[in-house]
C-alpha cells in the first residue's frame, strides 16, 4: 500500500511538474520575409538578379529581331525562289523558333538558379540570428507571423533585426 501511495504522488507530482513546463513554453512569432527583403545583402542579390534578367532579355530581344528580319527577308523573297528553298527557308526559321524558346526556358533556369544560390546564404544567416535572439530571450518556439491569425507572442523582427545590426 505504501509502494502505491508513493508510485501515485510520483505520478502526479511528473503530471504536474509536465503540465507546469508546457504551461511556461514561451512563443514569439517573427516575419522571416520582411526580416530578409531588410537585410543589405538580399537587396545586392535582388540587384544582380535583375541585371542578369536584364543581360538574357536583351541576348532574347536580340534574337528575336534577328528571326523577324530572316522571317521578313524570306517572305519577300518567296515569289522569286524555288518550292524547295521555300521549305529549306521555312525549316531554317523553325529551328530558330525552337532555339529561341529553348533559351528562354534555359534562362528561366539559370534565373532561379542563380536567385537560390543567392538567397540561400541569406535565409541562413537571418534562421542563425533569429535562433541566437530566440535563445537569448528565452523562446522555446518561434512561428512564421505571415501565417498566423492571432499573434500573441512577442514579435522578434526588432531584436533580430538589432542583432543583425540592420
Amino acid at each position: 500500500m505504501k509502494h502505491l501511495k508513493t508510485l501515485l504522488f510520483a505520478t502526479a507530482l511528473f503530471i504536474g511538474a509536465t503540465s507546469f513546463t508546457n504551461a511556461q513554453s514561451k512563443i514569439a512569432h517573427i516575419n522571416t520575409q520582411e526580416l530578409v527583403q531588410a537585410m543589405p545583402e538580399y537587396k545586392a542579390a535582388q540587384a544582380e538578379i535583375e541585371k542578369l534578367g536584364k543581360t538574357y532579355q536583351a541576348d532574347y530581344q536580340s534574337s528575336l529581331k534577328e528571326l523577324e528580319a530572316k522571317l521578313n527577308q524570306y517572305n519577300a523573297e518567296a515569289d522569286a525562289q524555288t518550292e524547295e528553298t521555300n521549305v529549306k527557308r521555312m525549316q531554317e526559321v523553325e529551328g530558330m523558333k525552337q532555339s529561341l524558346a529553348q533559351f528562354q526556358q534555359q534562362a528561366q533556369q539559370d534565373l532561379q538558379k542563380k536567385e537560390f544560390d543567392l538567397l540561400k546564404p541569406i535565409t541562413d544567416k537571418a534562421k542563425t540570428a533569429i535562433e541566437k535572439v530566440a535563445t537569448a530571450q528565452g523562446y522555446d518556439y518561434v512561428l512564421e507571423a505571415g501565417g498566423l491569425i492571432v499573434k500573441r507572442g512577442k514579435d522578434l523582427l526588432a531584436d533580430v533585426k538589432a542583432e543583425m545590426g540592420i
